[in-house]
């Protein structure tokens, strides 16, 4: 069969401001994340909700995003990458302050689900649009964008444990924060490229399976969010009971285990550049598994503190090249990140039960034993992800991505 190459994509008129904006937008989102995860604690007294309960409840905004991430292509064909970014935007922001005027279990969940679905289109116009500008810059800028999510989160969450701290009710703060957020996304996302459909292109199905390639890219994915919500969630629970850290220093783990996340997401664009998506994966899965067995081997948080610091900062650039490749799977792109997006969030779904019911039936040295292990098989899953080296070198790289239609119907973003 002969093979040509498809020529690179149009360059962005202009490039800083399109990237500029696609980062704000990341960082806005994040921002909606972070305020929301400061105020659960409120919202559980307030409607004097058990521990199963809660839990119950926080399992909807998954559940929502699932459902509702297949929708997001339709939007971006009807109205355009920029007018479909900007829109589900707003409505993730405005979305906000629904979960603290609940008033009962029932209403919780279902503002929950509500809350999930509009995350996870937002998510997947998101990073849709994302994948094009890197596509149309010729590098990689995926894993800085991520970085701007996890950026905002944190901003915002430190004005969530503020208000918390000034004991203010959570119904206002986070309908200010909504208000807030939603005015800030409107000039943020004018500076986005006005990406549509081509002219007679079909319009994508509302629900549709994601293609299997996408599948075998999510797992890779799934890997490292098992990894990080395992951390995040049971880093501090590991200190205390593990090494027998004190309170003060297993409370700040999170914090220090995010920070290192955003950090290493904010640089990791430099490394996809100069390596390669593949090797950077198996270098992130290389730290990622040494730092797990630090953990696994610590008896003082001197050792498990370094061993987490490890874990982030060789999972951080991992869904993003997750996003990165699956874009770029044939023309659909927004039912290949929806795809990837469900795989990768089930895992950080279940990831901190797992932990828990290994934990109760053997121990937390077991339990990161199995994390350990997910971090060991990045290293022999990384070359799924070799259709995001496209733009870490500037080449095409495979076969599949030579016989990519160089018109790409944008609707698919």
């Amino acid at each position: 069969m002969n093979r040509t190459t498809a020529p690179p994509p149009e360059p962005l008129t202009e490039p800083r401001r399109a990237r500029a904006s696609i980062a704000l937008v990341f960082g806005v989102h994040g921002a909606v994340s972070g305020s929301f995860v400061t105020r659960i604690p409120w919202i559980q007294d307030r409607l004097d909700l058990s521990a199963g309960q809660l839990g119950l409840a926080l399992v909807m905004p998954a559940i929502g995003s699932s459902l509702a991430m297949p929708l997001a292509g339709r939007f971006v064909h009807r109205y355009g990458g920029r007018a479909a970014v900007r829109g589900l935007l707003s409505l993730w922001c405005l979305a906000l302050a629904l979960p603290a005027l609940a008033p009962s279990l029932p209403a919780l969940c279902a503002v929950l689900l509500v809350y999930g679905a509009t995350a996870g289109m937002a998510d997947v116009a998101m990073n849709a649009q994302g994948v094009e500008i890197e596509e149309r810059l010729g590098r990689s800028i995926m894993s800085g964008l991520h970085g701007m999510w996890s950026a905002g989160g944190l901003l915002a969450s430190a004005f969530g444990i503020l208000a918390a701290h000034l004991d203010l009710d959570a119904r206002l703060q986070l309908a200010v924060t909504a208000l807030v957020l939603l005015a800030l996304a409107q000039p943020v996302c004018r500076g986005l490229p006005d990406l549509r459909a081509q002219e007679g292109a079909e319009e994508p199905p509302r629900f549709a399976l994601p293609p299997r390639s996408s599948l075998v890219i999510g797992l890779v994915g799934f890997c490292a969010v098992f990894a990080e919500g395992a951390s995040m969630d049971w880093s501090g629970v590991y200190l205390r009971d593990v090494t027998g850290a004190s309170a003060t220093v297993a409370a700040a783990s999170y914090t220090a285990f995010s920070l290192t996340m955003a950090v290493s997401r904010l640089a990791g664009d430099v490394a996809i550049r100069r390596l390669g998506a593949v090797r950077t994966t198996r270098l992130g899965g290389a730290v990622a598994t040494a730092g797990g067995l630090l953990v696994v081997a610590a008896d003082s948080p001197a050792l498990a503190i370094p061993g987490f610091a490890l874990i982030g900062i060789g999972i951080a650039v991992i869904v993003p090249l997750a996003f990165a490749a699956a874009g770029r799977i044939g023309t659909n792109a927004s039912q290949a990140i929806a795809g990837v997006a469900t795989v990768t969030y089930t895992s950080g779904l279940i990831a901190p039960a797992v932990i828990g019911t290994l934990a109760q039936a053997t121990s937390l040295t077991v339990s990161f034993g199995l994390v350990t292990a997910l971090a060991f098989a990045l290293l022999l899953s990384a070359g799924a992800l070799r259709l995001a080296e496209r733009n870490s070198t500037g080449e095409n790289v495979t076969a599949l991505e030579a016989e990519r239609p160089s018109g790409k119907d944008l609707s698919a973003i």
